[in-house]
């Protein structure tokens, strides 16, 4: 695996790989990389001849008072699980590298990026839209690939691709879990061992009030309720927790057949999102009640 730190140098390989031919898979990241990450890498290796995985704790997302600087930076360990798994390419850029001034761009998917992280984190989504289409430019890969467990996130950048006609397609990743149900998170590591037993509530909220959707929909407000206060009673400050049409994020309707479950909420000082989507057709049901971390 080669580790490269310029656009340069990176533009240079990708020229070559071109040349010969090769398709091309593309894995960002803000590192610390944990199974969910790895999972992106090993299902970018099936999908193209050779795989870019990028590296850079973006400051354009981050708001005020937010994590930048404690972020976790964990490049060695990174590197290594990289190489352990066959990337191709580590690009690892500075600040420096990435914004050689400050930033008159804005990228905004302005309608989405409101809705619930964004209405907590103003220019969060505006950050991640412009270092990804950088990145994007950067790379210009066949294949984009994103985990679905910020499922916001996901869907901002597949209409930010459609929106200004990226030639990339983009496949969503499914979320990699612990063995009890909790989504794998760079921001894991900031839970105390009390917390880290508590943190698995999160699914299994989801996975209650999902279940309220598929067998009687007309009352999940109820369950709905019933779980944001047992979250509550536990320690969790509840951002958001929505039920959505999964292709805009709007409020689900009753009629609306294809949904996602978000969940948004502190524990402690540890930030946790999660989601859960799902089909309301009925001949879906069995499959989602028969979920492992059903509760």
């Amino acid at each position: 695996m080669q580790t490269i730190t310029t656009i340069k140098a990176l533009r240079g390989c990708i020229r070559q790989w071109r040349q010969a031919g090769y398709s091309v898979a593309f894995v960002p990241t803000m590192g610390n990389l944990h199974a969910g990450h790895i999972q992106l890498v090993e299902t970018a290796k099936q999908k193209a001849d050779k795989v870019v995985v990028s590296i850079f704790v973006n400051p354009t997302q981050f708001g005020v008072n937010e994590d930048f600087n404690s972020y976790p930076r964990t490049e060695q360990q990174d590197q290594t699980a990289l190489q352990e798994h066959s990337a191709d390419v580590l690009f690892l850029p500075s600040i420096a590298e990435m914004y050689p001034q400050l930033p008159q761009t804005v990228i905004s998917v302005s309608e989405l990026s409101k809705l619930h992280c964004g209405s907590n984190r103003p220019g969060h989504f505006d950050g991640v839209a412009l270092v990804v289409c950088k990145l994007l430019n950067i790379v210009l890969p066949d294949l984009l690939l994103l985990g679905e467990k910020d499922f916001q996130q996901l869907t901002v950048i597949r209409n930010m691709i459609t929106d200004l006609n990226i030639p990339v397609e983009l496949q969503g990743v499914t979320t990699v879990r612990e063995a009890d149900g909790l989504a794998l998170s760079s921001r894991n590591g900031y839970l105390t061992d009390a917390q880290r037993l508590v943190a698995p509530m999160l699914f299994q909220a989801l996975c209650c009030v999902r279940d309220a959707v598929l067998t009687h929909s007309d009352n999940y407000h109820h369950v709905l309720a019933e779980q944001k206060l047992s979250l509550q009673q536990a320690g969790f400050e509840i951002d958001y927790f929505n039920l959505c049409r999964s292709s805009d994020l709007l409020p689900a309707k009753s009629d609306d057949q294809h949904l996602v479950l978000m969940i948004a909420a502190k524990l402690g000082s540890t930030r946790l999102i999660d989601n859960i989507c799902f089909n309301r057709q009925a001949t879906d049901r069995t499959d989602y009640l028969n979920n492992k971390y059903y509760a």
